[in-house]
């Protein structure tokens, strides 16, 4: 990033752009203030004293999603790969999300749980549950890491100023009304960044439309580009998958991302959860994450197709840039495709939308970055602290515990946002994340939550031999033993995280003893009373509209449309 701002790549912004930024962080503080007096409980804290309405849940729900993953993220995908990105969102994210809504949300709101490692806790005993909240904290931790890099490099474009000092300022940020309001906070503010992500990106998507001569015009340039043809249409997506066979690259995309990789992410990340967790009622907890939906499987058209265009029309990124790019090389320029939504800015938006356009990705950063460290701090102070160093302590005690865990958090992703710095696609890293943690978190839960047979010692033994196999296959192709391009490396590791911990929890299943059906009453399917998993239909949430089932099938409809249509 260095090397874009030596090169004079900096962002033009003037006094109006430097006005609307100032305006925008006074506004986020502000509401860290605000959230701040409804904090009188350590569930005010963390879970916004399950007091939310669902379209507060649902649009915070997709604006903590919204980070570097999906901006930065996406629109470096965009750039590298084309169409095929859009997998993430509509293979790799929406029929997770309504999974989540239909049948996983009754079980966590049903249950009071106040994490995914409390789950655990209740369902496989302690050692599955230290695992797990070991494993969830480093990843939130590592995630952080990558969303406060990106925070950093706009702050460096931006003001030129040193990565490092970048890091620090944003880090202090996201921090201040995180610690100050707890979840409520970083709620609130997600709501308010979704609006500005969405004012920052649409007018981009359309103005580069416009200069490449509409969709036909970026269809013929891309054609003629290093990427050909294949990244204009989203099946099957070889350059993605980095396999040569169509059938491979669909069964990848298929079963390693559509079913390991977003099942493992949507349903078991208490990310995510945490979010419909906090809403009013079961009904409303159940709506969120269908609601987020709707948002969700339009997001390809303004963090894709800007990718796209910037791939083929940023000098930088442009010809013998994109095509050392592509093949693993460093581009002449010096930039990378993690640069693309930003170069982009810079050659098509006029100050004052620049303002905006900068406020939206600060803002989608600090989403994702409040988001790991709320959920991190939740799951080490109830799951780890209170659980295991710290128990029968004040209701207080553990409030004051949270808001110094928050500060120690920001600190530590100082550290890990150099580790993300390393790569030229943060998507390929964060994927990879994803393969060690949440496929084998999938395949413990899922089985635990279905088959009651199964043993607290199969909880933790598949989890740690799941993570093993990840790690494994991202060693053999790191090392060149396996090649394995593209993000075809974290749909393997998936996959055989998710087969390697069904295989083991099961062997280990039948050489240990169950738990009697007594105690798993509420955390096993078939065992738990079916009027415990009804929602309300009355008051607030009553009417055809707020019904669940309807809802995610209006979806499901929608999001097949797509697939077929690109």
């Amino acid at each position: 990033m260095n090397v874009l701002a030596q090169a004079d790549l900096r962002l033009d912004a003037n006094a109006v752009d430097y006005v609307l930024l100032a305006f925008y962080f006074t506004l986020v503080l502000a509401i860290g203030y605000l959230a701040r007096r409804q904090v009188s409980t350590s569930l005010d804290f963390f879970l916004s004293g399950r007091s939310l309405p669902a379209w507060v849940t649902g649009l915070a729900f997709i604006a903590a999603n919204l980070g570097a993953i999906e901006v930065m993220g996406m629109s470096a995908n965009g750039a590298q790969y084309g169409l095929p990105t859009a997998h993430y969102f509509w293979i790799g994210a929406v029929p997770a999300m309504l999974f989540l809504g239909i049948v996983m949300m009754p079980f966590y709101y049903g249950s009071k749980v106040r994490s995914v490692p409390e789950f655990m806790l209740r369902r496989f005993g302690k050692p599955a549950h230290l695992v797990n909240g070991i494993s969830f904290a480093l990843a939130q931790i590592l995630i952080a890491g990558a969303n406060l890099f990106l925070l950093a490099s706009v702050v460096n474009l931006l003001l030129g100023w040193p990565i490092w000092v970048s890091v620090v300022l944003a880090a202090v940020i996201v921090l201040s009304y995180t610690a100050l309001g707890g979840l409520s906070a970083a709620i609130y503010n997600e709501v308010l960044q979704f609006f500005v992500i969405v004012a920052a990106l649409l007018p981009l998507t359309i103005v580069g439309l416009y200069k490449v001569g509409g969709w036909n015009g970026l269809v013929e340039k891309v054609t003629g580009g290093p990427g050909g043809a294949g990244q204009l249409s989203s099946w099957p997506g070889n350059q993605l998958t980095g396999f040569g066979s169509n059938f491979l690259s669909v069964l990848g995309l298929v079963f390693g991302l559509g079913f390991v990789l977003s099942f493992g992410y949507w349903t078991t990340n208490f990310v995510e959860v945490q979010r419909a967790m906090a809403s009013k009622s079961m009904s409303a907890a159940r709506r969120t994450p269908i609601i987020g939906a709707f948002p969700k499987m339009l997001m390809p058209f303004i963090v894709i197709i800007p990718g796209m265009i910037a791939g083929v029309t940023v000098t930088e990124l442009a010809g013998e840039n994109n095509a050392a790019l592509m093949n693993g090389q460093s581009a002449p320029s010096g930039a990378t495709y993690n640069d693309a939504l930003l170069l982009l800015m810079r050659d098509l938006l006029p100050n004052g939308m620049l303002g905006i356009a900068i406020a939206g990705l600060l803002a989608s950063f600090m989403a994702g970055m409040a988001a790991n460290l709320s959920s991190f701090n939740t799951v080490f102070t109830y799951d780890i602290w209170q659980a295991y160093l710290r128990k029968g302590r004040s209701d207080d005690y553990y409030l004051r515990t949270g808001r110094v865990v928050t500060a120690a958090a920001t600190v530590l992703a100082i550290g890990t946002a150099f580790i993300a710095s390393t790569y030229n696609n943060l998507m390929d890293y964060l994927q990879q994340l994803f393969s060690f943690f949440n496929a084998p978190l999938f395949a413990t839960f899922i089985l635990g939550m279905f088959w009651k047979r199964m043993t607290a010692t199969a909880g933790w033994t598949g989890l740690v031999s799941g993570t093993a196999a990840a790690v494994a296959v991202f060693l053999l192709a790191e090392t060149g033993v396996w090649d394995l391009p593209g993000q075809g490396a974290s749909f393997v590791g998936a996959g055989a995280a998710f087969v390697v911990d069904i295989v083991v929890s099961v062997a280990v299943t039948y050489a240990t003893q169950p738990k009697p059906a007594g105690q798993l009453v509420g955390l096993v399917y078939s065992l738990t009373p079916r009027d415990t998993l009804q929602h309300s239909t009355t008051g607030d949430d009553a009417g055809w509209y707020r019904k669940p089932g309807l809802l995610a099938g209006i979806v499901l409809v929608l999001t097949i449309a797509f697939n077929i249509i690109f």
